[in-house]
């Protein structure tokens, strides 16, 4: 009796080992024969594999397995390449910073598809049993997540292992804010010209890098303007001139007595539209810990106060603007793009505000007729008007 012939395969090849397993290959779309991940114990389990292989391949989900063995060193150092141009400097020498500190040391020499969501969650979990602070390690993963989602945008692996992770929260800190007549006491116990400086952290609402970078052509005295379109920052040590945080260019309008003490001032600098309106003694950049030390810290004592930060100030005049004339007018001020950031970081309610509103709606409730502000009918009021709440 004739033996029946075993059908043929028509995608891939199986063979037995030594080891009495089964071992699946198939050709990649270069025509490539490959071995699987894993053996099998059967030659039905083999099959299987290779069907749904083919499956990937023909709707186009195959990933070549050489691209995944990339190291996280070798792919990170590129994609922070590829990346950096489109970056401020101080944030790509923090990326830089991050993957050579904190990724690079652990994960580096890993290959890319070996990380998994629980490799990540030990990653986060030892630096915080480091001490490392939240918002260290939540940077450091922000990095590594970006990292590992361009390798899944490349191809190189199918989902990124950054995700499910719990990262550590970060502590709630408030803003001090001031009020203006606070704020006046700084400027006026400050050194000149750096009462000034202040001056513009408090009442234009300057992030300390950009009052650092502000240069005689960006005032204009007598259109009390000024042109905020420069950051002052230290990189690694190094400081760098750049575009705001926002990367957009903003005029803003000056207080006319402030206008007025800065076209003083500007009288007396040397010539020149590129000069720096605020430098340290030897007519050089200046550099905020230094700064603060030297002129702001002592000031803000001299006024009486304690645990004031120059940002404080700036998050007081987006407190102040916000409350008389809205957010939107605030979150110009402050050079956000998006107003929402104005009111999550720096708008905060005004001491006595709450106090007032209860002052107000007791009107509103004795200016209805009936108890608890019953009216007969759903049209106009005796006085014309129509029940609304008129603006704070």
């Amino acid at each position: 009796m004739a033996r029946k012939r075993k059908a043929r395969r028509s995608f891939g090849r199986v063979r037995k080992l030594p080891s009495g397993r089964y071992q699946a290959r198939y050709p990649g779309p270069d025509g490539i024969l490959r071995p699987a991940d894993r053996t099998f114990a059967t030659t039905t389990d083999a099959d299987l594999w290779l069907a749904k292989k083919r499956v990937e391949i023909e709707e186009g989900r195959w990933l070549d397995p050489a691209e995944g063995q990339t190291t996280v060193r070798e792919w990170s150092a590129r994609w922070l390449a590829s990346v950096a141009p489109q970056l401020k400097h101080k944030t790509q020498a923090s990326y830089r910073s991050l993957i050579d500190s904190r990724i690079n040391p652990v994960l580096g020499d890993r290959e890319l598809a070996s990380l998994r969501p629980i490799t990540v969650a030990e990653w986060v979990a030892a630096m915080k049993m480091q001490g490392l602070s939240a918002s260290r390690i939540r940077q450091a993963y922000r990095v590594l997540s970006q990292v590992m989602g361009s390798a899944v945008d490349n191809g190189l692996i199918s989902q990124t292992p950054c995700r499910g992770v719990r990262l550590p929260r970060m502590p709630q800190t408030e803003p001090h804010i001031l009020t203006p007549v606070e704020a006046s006491r700084i400027v006026r116990n400050a050194d000149a010209p750096h009462d000034l400086l202040i001056a513009l952290l408090a009442f234009a609402g300057l992030r300390v890098g950009e009052a650092f970078a502000l240069r005689r052509r960006d005032v204009d005295v007598s259109g009390r303007l000024l042109v905020v379109d420069e950051n002052l920052a230290e990189a690694n040590g190094a400081l760098v001139f750049d575009t705001p945080k926002s990367h957009q260019r903003r005029v803003l309008s000056l207080a006319p007595s402030l206008a007025l003490r800065l076209g003083a001032y500007l009288d007396g600098l040397p010539g020149g539209d590129d000069v720096l309106l605020f430098t340290n003694r030897s007519g050089r950049p200046l550099r905020y810990n230094q700064w603060r030390k030297a002129y702001f810290d002592p000031a803000v004592s001299a006024a009486g106060l304690t645990d004031v930060t120059p940002h404080d100030l700036r998050a007081s005049h987006g407190t102040w603007v916000a409350d008389r004339y809205g957010v939107m007018t605030a979150a110009h001020r402050l050079g956000h793009s998006n107003a929402s950031v104005t009111t999550r970081h720096y708008a905060r309610p005004v001491a006595g505000r709450d106090a007032e509103v209860a002052t107000a709606s007791d009107a509103w409730f004795q200016g209805h007729d009936g108890a608890y502000g019953a009216r007969s009918g759903h049209g106009e009021d005796d006085d014309g008007s129509t029940g609304a709440l008129a603006p704070l």
